[in-house]
């Protein structure tokens, strides 16, 4: 199937106009972001944490420490959802009520699952580093076992999904177009920067060519 299937979790009801279902715009939203906002439901009270993740395929990989309440409520909760946002830009129309946001928007909902085996948790360890720091997991030294004990990561498992993608100039009212004001698209840009040198590094040592290539990259 090339689209979500549509429901009562994932349906767009304001703006629907913006709504996509398509897999491979999900998957291009997911892949461009670098934190996700997870939200679960704790003792009734709604929860949402900003959190690091990967994605393989359908399956959507989290990660914090065992101990940290996310990673525990997420174990026992049922259900999760998570968004991942891209800013564009900010429309200025000629009416604060017709002004708005040039965006990327994914929200997903699935079951959470802790992942147990070490290997699988391995995998999805690397998952995640290869989406934040591509080609990084080969550079540096193996995770300890004491740190992999220590690492607690949830696999998300995409159940239904939607988008919605927000673009162009202003839509105001016809009359409003006579007013003489200045109106249009401040675009916002989040952009990689240069890369900064650790105080102690050791001498001669010289970024690799994985994170030289990420300077100035645009999300």
């Amino acid at each position: 199937m090339k689209n979500y299937s549509i429901n009562h979790q994932n349906k767009v009801k304001q703006l629907r106009e913006n709504a996509n279902y398509e897999k491979k715009v999900v998957h291009q939203i997911l892949d461009a972001g670098l934190v996700a906002h997870v939200a679960f439901n704790q003792d009734d009270h709604p929860i949402v944490v900003p959190m690091i993740y990967g994605r393989e395929n359908e399956t959507i990989f989290l990660h914090g420490a065992r101990k940290a309440r996310i990673i525990r409520m997420l174990e026992k909760t049922h259900t999760a959802s998570l968004n991942v946002t891209l800013l564009d830009g900010i429309v200025f129309a000629r009416s604060t009520f017709n002004s708005s946001m040039n965006y990327r928007s994914a929200t997903i909902y699935g079951i959470p699952k802790l992942i147990d085996d070490r290997d699988e948790k391995l995998h999805a360890m690397q998952i995640i580093s290869e989406h934040t720091m591509p080609g990084r997991w080969n550079e540096v030294r193996a995770s300890k076992d004491r740190e992999i004990k220590m690492t607690g990561v949830i696999k998300l498992a995409i159940e239904s999904a939607s988008a919605k993608v927000s673009s162009g100039m202003p839509e105001d009212e016809d009359e409003d177009y006579e007013i003489p004001i200045w109106a249009g698209v401040l675009p916002i840009k989040s952009q990689l920067g240069i890369i900064e040198d650790d105080d102690r590094l050791l001498p001669n040592i010289e970024p690799s060519a994985t994170v030289l290539a990420m300077q100035n990259r645009i999300i």
